[in-house]
């Protein structure tokens, strides 16, 4: 099954709640993993069921960015604030890196997550 994690800063969290609204039939096949407090509203807001890990700030874009190490990640949408500077920086940037090492799609804005979802989508029904 296809996995992707979703990732969003606080002040993409609605543009990240929009995006799975508007895509909910296409994630519903998907394994879906995300950081602890856009993982929870995605679970309480949707009928999706997200893996949760923990907060950015607390290490969770580290763990996702070890299941990209690990192969058990088709892509990832992390919405970024990119006006605000963030405590966890550093973590982001290993994150983007480590997508970068292992080949792993990652798309920051909706637009290019949109092309992701359907690129991941494309895949899965290519492979049945």
């Amino acid at each position: 099954m296809t996995r992707v994690a979703l990732i969003a800063h606080d002040d993409e969290k609605p543009e990240m709640l929009d995006l799975v609204e508007c895509h909910e039939s296409l994630l519903s096949g998907f394994d879906i993993v995300g950081t602890g407090t856009t993982g929870g509203r995605i679970n309480e807001e949707t009928g999706l069921s997200v893996e949760r890990k923990e907060s950015g700030s607390l290490g969770g874009d580290v763990q996702i960015a070890a299941e990209v190490v690990e192969g058990r990640l088709d892509g990832i949408v992390f919405l970024c604030d990119p006006l605000t500077a963030q405590p966890h920086e550093p973590d982001i940037g290993a994150l983007l890196r480590i997508c970068d090492v292992h080949d792993t799609p990652l798309a920051t804005t909706r637009t290019g997550a949109e092309y992701l979802l359907d690129g991941l989508a494309a895949d899965a029904d290519a492979g049945e």
